[in-house]
């Protein structure tokens, strides 16, 4: 009996552990059907901005360093090439257009490769 009921206390405590740590993100009071005004977590979306970030590094490397190796003219015919595409490549050409930062960065490497 009471390895049940101390079974029953620690699910308790581990719900109560999880609401606090979820009001402790921020909440919203709210009114129940009864007129008890309760504090609810406030919904967020949660953005793995460190990912999303590095994400986005990476990638305008790996566009800095194509543009560099393969040099402008082949680079934008190859752009062109996926513009004259499906909407999907369309979509990929928007991405590696070549834009200053990208010409700048570019003129860099392409020293340094040399």
């Amino acid at each position: 009996m009471a390895d049940a009921n101390l079974r029953s206390f620690d699910k308790r405590m581990e719900r109560i552990i999880a609401k606090h740590s979820r009001l402790a993100r921020g909440y919203v009071p709210a009114l129940t059907e009864d007129g008890l005004i309760v504090a609810q977590p406030k919904r967020s979306i949660w953005v793995p901005w460190r990912s999303v970030l590095f994400i986005l590094v990476v990638g305008m490397g790996f566009k800095i360093f194509l543009h560099a190796t393969i040099g402008a003219g082949a680079y934008d015919a190859r752009v062109a090439r996926l513009a004259a595409g499906s909407e999907i490549e369309q979509v990929g050409a928007w991405i590696m257009a070549a834009d200053p930062i990208t010409l700048a960065a570019s003129a860099q490497v392409a020293a340094f490769l040399d």
